[in-house]
């Protein structure tokens, strides 16, 4: 396959709507990933409780979950007070510390609210923060759908603040394998950023200008880039595509020197991102 045609089954105008699945701004750049079905919420990550309190209020909703992927405060600030106003119940991994969880995840559990018709199976994904989890599965009549936390963002990924790239890496692995349809919900609005770099490691790919034009006119418009999907991810993403000859020829390059394992071409991937302006 030719890194610069649209691969089968990608579809480039847009992130897909979902009345069921809104991405509820906080702070400068969070999503806080609300799920509702008659009358009912469940909350992903939030950071803070005032913007969901707010949106539990205009459309009416009662909030019965609370889903966390990781510690950092920008996704867990709002857990106590929400927890405290709502009752609700909350979930987050097991090996990191939580301001509140009352049901501990790791890989192979899962989450089952049937009010919600939610089912998501639990995943390890270390490398953002040592003990990140994310959220797999069905989610009120969205399906397949994934909460990735700071893990994967549209065009990129999570920083390694706990993790290794070995990790990321493998971390990552996991989500390649997910069905192409699967809508991908990230936790920040990082997508211009990300595909102006993406260019950079991959100027030649048309899916990925297309995609990059799709997502500036979205943010002119004042709406949110995502969901993605792990097919546009696939298309586009350099950090999923470190077995392609493009990246890693782009990869060696940018490093001066060859590369010898898909972990070796991520960590110069990661480096590159964290330092491109």
């Amino acid at each position: 396959m030719q890194a610069n045609s649209a691969p089968a089954g990608v579809d480039v105008p847009g992130p897909a709507s979902f009345a069921s699945l809104v991405p509820v701004p906080a702070f400068s750049d969070n999503y806080i990933w609300l799920v509702e079905r008659q009358g009912l919420a469940a909350v992903v990550d939030p950071g803070q409780a005032e913007p969901v309190l707010r949106a539990l209020r205009e459309r009416g909703l009662q909030l019965r979950a609370i889903l966390l992927t990781h510690h950092h405060a920008d996704h867990v600030g709002g857990v106590l007070e929400l927890s405290l106003a709502t009752g609700a119940v909350v979930y987050g991994p097991a090996d990191e510390t939580l301001p509140r969880r009352d049901v501990a995840l790791r890989e192979g559990d899962q989450v089952r609210i049937e009010e919600l018709d939610l089912a998501m199976d639990v995943l390890d994904v270390p490398g953002h923060t040592a003990g990140h989890i994310a959220y797999y599965g069905r989610a009120a009549g969205v399906d397949p759908v994934l909460f990735c936390g700071d893990t994967l963002f549209a065009g990129g990924c999570g920083r390694l603040f706990e993790g290794t790239p070995a990790q990321m890496s493998d971390s990552l692995g996991k989500f390649v394998t997910l069905p192409a349809e699967t809508q991908v919900c990230c936790a920040h609005e990082y997508t211009l950023a990300n595909l102006r770099w993406a260019q950079a490691v991959d100027p030649a790919n048309r899916t990925l200008q297309q995609w990059y034009q799709r997502a500036q006119q979205l943010r002119e418009q004042g709406s949110p880039t995502l969901p993605s999907t792990i097919g546009l991810e696939r298309a586009t993403n350099p950090f999923l595509r470190t077995r392609q000859v493009e990246i890693t020829q782009a990869a060696a390059a940018h490093a001066g020197r060859s590369l010898n394992s898909p972990v070796e071409v991520f960590a110069v991937l990661r480096e590159w991102k964290n330092n491109f302006k």
